[in-house]
């Protein structure tokens, strides 16, 4: 493990990037940014264009470990380079942002009102490789819709239960159990989701350190005690559908998390849009999310 990169995760100013829309959340991403799907053909070309939307938006000047920590990228992004070097290492060697990856193969059919993960196969090949490129962490989504204990309970103990093998290989996961915010069982589902993550948590030796990313809570502070916990590097928010503004709102009454936005952060973003105007834009959202992260 990296001890400087450990360290500007754990105490840092700023929050994370999420930039690992994969396959299904891809098309969406596109036109959010201008791109509609009759513009590319098959899934190469459409890889391709969100490669490029994701390029443009690391090599900005406004993207830079001033203020951002971290970024989590999509396994095709490791794979492929930015600016004529391997992705990872451009985001570390010359943003000084940390670099994650996304592990998981989408989520399985609903199941006792939640989605757990797919099975992935190859999981440790992909974290060697993962560790031979210079990776720092992992992330891993399921999904909670509803507040079934018995549903929520197989969710945490499949996120942990990876997280193992993830710390084994010498890499520190993102844990992902993502609360609907449409759900009308959010409040019911995040008490028995807390129960639990602190359950798993206590299982951990002091050794073995996580990151926890979850939903922004209807109650204000609602993880403190996650956040304070001695095996948690830190509790980051996703945004979950919420806008950018309303995302920033929630995330200020959480003392202790930090952003980990995803549509909230490109927001506003156009393949259209002047390289002064794209970098303008992806400058306010970072700064308004900073603010949010720093309460």
């Amino acid at each position: 493990m990296n001890d400087e990169q450990f360290q500007k995760i754990h105490s840092g100013r700023g929050f994370i990037a999420a930039l690992d829309q994969s396959g299904g959340s891809t098309p969406k991403a596109l036109k959010a940014y201008g791109i509609d799907e009759d513009q590319y053909s098959d899934d190469d070309e459409m890889f391709s264009l969100m490669h490029a939307m994701r390029s443009r938006i690391i090599t900005s000047p406004s993207f830079s470990g001033d203020h951002i920590l971290g970024a989590i990228l999509f396994e095709d992004t490791m794979d492929r380079d930015i600016a004529g070097q391997s992705s990872v290492s451009y985001v570390w060697g010359v943003k000084r942002v940390v670099p994650f990856l996304k592990v998981d193969k989408g989520l399985a059919s609903e199941h006792e009102g939640v989605q757990v993960m797919n099975p992935i196969p190859g999981l440790a090949s992909l974290l060697s490789r993962a560790v031979h490129n210079g990776v720092f962490g992992t992330k891993m989504r399921s999904f909670i819709r509803l507040g079934n204990r018995t549903g929520i309970t197989a969710v945490v103990e499949q996120q942990f239960h990876l997280a193992d093998q993830i710390l084994a290989a010498g890499l520190v996961p993102i844990i992902e159990p993502e609360v609907d915010i449409q759900s009308s069982e959010k409040g019911k589902a995040e008490e028995i989701l807390k129960q639990r993550i602190l359950e798993g948590l206590g299982q951990l030796r002091p050794d073995q350190n996580v990151i926890l990313k979850l939903s922004l809570p209807n109650v204000a502070d609602f993880y403190s005690d996650v956040v304070k916990h001695p095996n948690v590097v830190r509790v980051v928010a996703l945004s979950g559908g919420y806008g950018q503004r309303e995302a920033d709102l929630r995330l200020a009454g959480n003392h202790g998390l930090i952003a980990s936005f995803s549509r909230a952060l490109t927001e506003g973003l156009s393949v259209h849009q002047s390289d002064a105007d794209f970098n303008a834009t992806l400058e306010h959202s970072i700064d308004s999310i900073l603010e949010a992260s720093l309460t």
